[in-house]
């Protein structure tokens, strides 16, 4: 086994031992081919949207205990 992997190998040992394990996240490709005008049209049905205020003022005053 090469020196990076046994470092990766080890890392991910400890990790374990600390009760993690690996997760992988699929987020969009912000330079994907139409990723900014699909984003435009996504944010103008937001902002045209009649309940876009008291939406925001829904999430404004959430609460989380112990977030500050």
């Amino acid at each position: 086994m090469a020196d990076g992997a046994k470092r990766v190998q080890k890392h991910r040992d400890k990790m374990k031992a600390a009760g993690l394990k690996p997760v992988t996240i699929w987020v969009p490709d912000v330079n994907a081919p139409g990723y900014a005008e699909q984003l435009a049209r996504e944010i103008e049905i937001v902002n045209n949207s009649p309940d876009e205020k008291l939406i925001l003022e829904q999430l404004s005053n959430i609460e989380i205990e112990g977030w500050k």
